[in-house]
């Protein structure tokens, strides 16, 4: 199993993303600050893993504060919470995870509770609860979504959706393909290399090398030349927010791969932990777009690519529109248009089997 992000006494340990394929670096990062820099600059990164990471760094905040009261350790917690939400806009797992963490201290002080130790406590728990749910949660999103794959398919995915994107284990795009696998079926994936980060050529192609899957790297403008000469079956993405409609926002160039998708009439399926859909926002219109610094554009590390002074946009994120989505695959089941209603009705189903 990967550990892309880790509790421990020290504080919390973080695989660099930054360094693969070349390197394998853990960081210790020991303050909540550390924490909030390292998901900013992208040393952890992924819907998933980014909520995993803003828990822990919250729980470790709250652990290490000085306040000897509960009106002071309230006031320092919530501070905490605004510098974690500052540092990812676009992926909801961050804010839902800051929210389940609120929820803890929230239900404490409804029950009385003015131990700050045992608050600072259930703030662990909870963090660790988070992590152990996404585990649960990709496995769940991999059997769910395995039945879509033909065996001895051919996968394209972009981005990185897989263990290094999640708790560490399974994925959730990527998930979805070790499901496959697991249910004793050939499956190949082609991986676009995805610009500027390269998180597939870097990340997709070295989780699934090192599982023994089948991998080709392409450049992102390769995929419409793979798919009209019949070299994909099918696309299987991950998401850091899906609205109430379906629409889905993904690493940029993702929409373009859908595009491309439906022109060659082959199945987009988006694969996420229902923790990823955002009912309140109702269409891809309302959700926030990330614009990074144009030096990931501009430079590939320090060699400079692009003439100074030039114009760049650096988006990261798009959002492909819920019409080219074949699927949506969760971890509470599969489901189709009309996505409105099949997500609230996933939605609905979990809140009454709920205790």
């Amino acid at each position: 199993m990967i550990k892309t992000v880790e509790w421990t006494k020290e504080g919390v340990s973080m695989l660099d993303q930054r360094l693969l394929p070349s390197e394998e670096k853990y960081l210790m990062l020991y303050s909540y600050e550390e924490v909030a820099e390292a998901i900013k600059k992208m040393v952890v990164r992924g819907a998933p893993a980014i909520g995993i990471a803003a828990s822990m760094g919250l729980a470790l905040g709250a652990s290490q504060s000085v306040s000897t009261s509960l009106p002071d350790l309230e006031f320092d917690f919530k501070y905490m919470c605004e510098v974690m939400a500052a540092t990812r806009p676009t992926a909801v797992n961050l804010f839902w995870a800051i929210e389940r963490m609120r929820g803890v201290f929230k239900k404490a002080k409804a029950e009385g509770i003015r131990d700050i130790d045992v608050i600072k406590q259930r703030l662990v728990d909870e963090a660790l609860a988070i992590y152990q749910e996404d585990i649960d949660s990709n496995r769940a999103i991999g059997r769910n979504g395995a039945d879509l794959i033909d065996d001895g398919a051919t996968v394209l995915t972009h981005c990185n959706a897989g263990a290094l994107a999640t708790a560490g284990d399974y994925g959730t795009a990527l998930g979805v393909i070790r499901g496959a696998v697991d249910a004793g079926k050939r499956v190949a994936v082609i991986a676009d290399e995805t610009r500027p980060f390269l998180q597939g050529a870097r990340l997709t192609a070295w989780e699934l090398n090192k599982d023994n899957i089948p991998v080709t790297v392409i450049t992102d403008n390769m995929a419409g030349h793979v798919m009209k000469q019949g070299k994909v079956d099918c696309v299987v993405v991950g998401a850091d927010r899906i609205a109430a409609n379906g629409d889905a926002a993904n690493k940029i160039g993702t929409y373009m791969v859908a595009v491309l998708a439906k022109q060659h009439n082959l199945p987009f399926y988006v694969a996420a932990p229902f923790s990823t859909v955002d009912l309140s926002t109702a269409t891809g219109e309302g959700i926030p777009i990330e614009e990074r610094d144009p030096k990931e554009v501009t430079h590939l590390r320090e060699h400079q690519l692009t003439p100074e002074g030039v114009d760049v946009h650096n988006f990261a994120f798009d959002v492909t529109p819920n019409e080219l989505i074949a699927a949506i695959i969760t971890d509470r089941g599969v489901a189709r248009a009309p996505y409105t209603e099949s997500l609230r009705t996933l939605a609905n189903a979990h809140s009454a089997s709920a205790p």
